[in-house]
This record gives structure tokens, C-alpha cells and sequence, in this order.
């Protein structure tokens, strides 16, 4: 073997280490901790403890996201869109998976406990074990509303950035958890939609698979209105103000309309195009309540 392919395969199994740890969803929920850590002072938090706390949490996640993958690893095998990550491909053994997580979630615990706070280290680990264990092992395969119950794991980004800078978690915190709790349905159930067929081989109970599409599509219609009025309760409480309730409103919109046209006319197009636009509806949303918080301070 030359060196320039062994450097290419040693990349490529760099590579494959890097997709177990889910960059995309990663990044989204880091992001979401960010926004939360930028709220929870009046003014600039500390910036070092910022960083801190954003690599620790983007250590433990990381870790999560790589059992979950193991745990799931023949799951993902029968799966077209996960078969070709190293752990269902069999290219990354186990133990290296095991060791992987166990150094990013060792790292990231010492670094929350060490430089931001006890309370962030506990709620990221126990937001660890939810995802991890509790929906990966109990929820997933055995319940249709795996997504709704274990949704809350994944909703808990902004408690964690808001621990992180106050180390206290107020009720304005886990009025952001239950934003995202309440888009994850939607969201997850859009993706599930356009694989249907992936699922129902895999034999994970996903409700397009138990219930059917047109079940799921009112479902996912429901929960984007329920959604819009909960992204409302900010301003409503007094924890925003009125750029926040315009761009909410306008989002909300948005939102609901693109369910809306999913609920009126399945199509796996328009199924891909909701998943995608709820990422980029819960960044603006969040983008939202950062601006605005900038808007009322200056």
C-alpha cells in the first residue's frame, strides 16, 4: 500500500468516525444551547465560559449520538439512508465505538464540571442517558410515539446553555425545551414519511408505519399549529417583545402553510421540503429571540 492510500483510507476512516457523531443534528442543537446561553444574562455572558460550555455540550452529544448509532447498528444496516455508517457497514468495531464515546463524553463531563458548572455537566449527562438509552433502547422500537416522549431529550439544548451562564434553569428555559419539544413531531414525522419503505424493513414502529401517511400528515399539521401558538408564549410572558411576536408570527405562518400543503397533497417532495424547512424554521426562531434580546437591551 502506498502512503498516499494509506493516508486516503485513514482519512476515510476519519470520516466515518465524524458521521457517528451526526455533525448536522449536532450542530443544530449546539446552536440552540448557544441561543440559550446568550438569553439567559442581560447583557454579554462571560465568552470563555461560553465556549466551555458549547464544546462540552457539543462533546457530550457527540458521545450520544455514537452509542446511538451502535445500539442501532443493525437497524441502520437494513436502512438506505444510514447503511453506509461504519458501525452498520462493520468497517468500526464496536469497542471503538465504546472508546470513541466514553473519551468525547468523559471530556465533555470534565469540562462542563471544571470550567462552567455542576448543573450543566448533570443535565447534559442526563440528557445523554434519555437520548441514548431511554429512546434509542425503550422508545424507539416499541412505541409509535417514540418521537413525541423521547423528543424531550432533544428539546433540552436551551436548559443547558441557559444552566451553563446562570446556573439556575428558570421557567423561561424550559419554555424554549417545549418549542422544540413540540417541533420535533413534526419535524422527525416529515423525514419518516419519505421513509416510510426504510423503516417498515427496519420493523421500528414509526407512525407512517403503524398508522398510516395520512394519519401522520394530520398529525404533523396539528402539531405546526400547536407549535405556532407555543412560539407565541414568549412575547406573551413578557420573556420577548414585539420584533419577536412579528417574526414568530411570520414563521408560524410559513410553517404551518408548508403542513398544510403536505396534509392537502402528499408528495415525498414536499415531505423533504418540510423536514428541510423546519431546520431553517427553528434557526430563524431562535436567531429571533437572540435578536430581539439584543433589540431590548441596547
Amino acid at each position: 500500500m502506498t502512503s498516499t492510500t494509506a493516508k486516503d483510507s485513514n482519512l476515510g476512516l476519519l470520516r466515518q468516525y465524524w458521521v457517528l457523531t451526526k455533525p448536522r443534528v449536532t450542530q443544530l442543537a449546539v446552536f440552540c444551547a448557544v441561543i440559550g446561553m446568550f438569553l439567559a444574562t442581560p447583557g454579554l455572558p462571560d465568552l470563555s465560559k461560553v465556549a466551555c460550555a458549547t464544546v462540552g455540550i457539543w462533546l457530550l452529544a457527540a458521545a450520544a449520538f455514537a452509542i446511538n448509532c451502535l445500539i442501532e447498528q443493525q437497524v441502520d444496516a437494513k436502512m438506505l439512508r444510514t447503511a453506509r455508517r461504519g458501525t452498520a457497514a462493520g468497517t468500526i468495531p464496536p469497542t471503538q465505538v465504546l472508546l470513541l464515546s466514553g473519551l468525547l463524553g468523559g471530556a465533555g463531563m470534565l469540562i462542563l464540571y471544571r470550567w462552567v458548572n455542576p448543573l450543566t455537566m448533570w443535565l447534559t449527562f442526563a440528557t445523554f442517558v434519555g437520548y441514548a438509552v431511554i429512546y434509542t433502547v425503550i422508545l424507539k422500537p416499541r412505541t409509535p410515539q417514540n418521537i413525541v416522549i423521547g423528543g424531550l431529550s432533544g428539546a433540552m439544548p436551551p436548559a443547558l446553555g441557559w444552566a451553563a451562564i446562570a446556573d439556575a434553569v428558570p421557567a423561561q428555559a424550559w419554555l424554549l425545551v417545549l418549542i422544540i419539544f413540540i417541533w420535533t413531531p413534526p419535524h422527525f414525522w416529515a423525514l419518516a414519511l419519505y421513509r416510510t419503505k426504510d423503516y417498515a424493513s427496519a420493523g421500528l414502529p414509526m407512525l407512517p408505519v403503524t398508522h398510516g401517511e395520512k394519519f401522520t400528515r394530520l398529525h404533523i399539521l396539528l402539531y405546526s399549529v400547536a407549535l405556532w401558538a407555543t412560539t407565541l408564549l414568549p412575547y406573551v410572558i413578557g420573556m420577548s417583545g414585539l420584533l419577536y411576536l412579528a417574526l414568530a408570527t411570520l414563521l408560524g405562518a410559513w410553517f404551518v402553510f408548508n403542513a398544510y400543503r403536505l396534509f392537502r397533497s402528499y408528495s415525498d417532495e414536499l415531505a423533504r421540503k418540510l423536514f428541510r424547512d423546519s431546520i431553517i424554521y427553528l434557526s430563524l426562531l431562535f436567531a429571533a429571540l437572540l435578536l430581539d434580546h439584543w433589540v431590548v437591551i441596547q
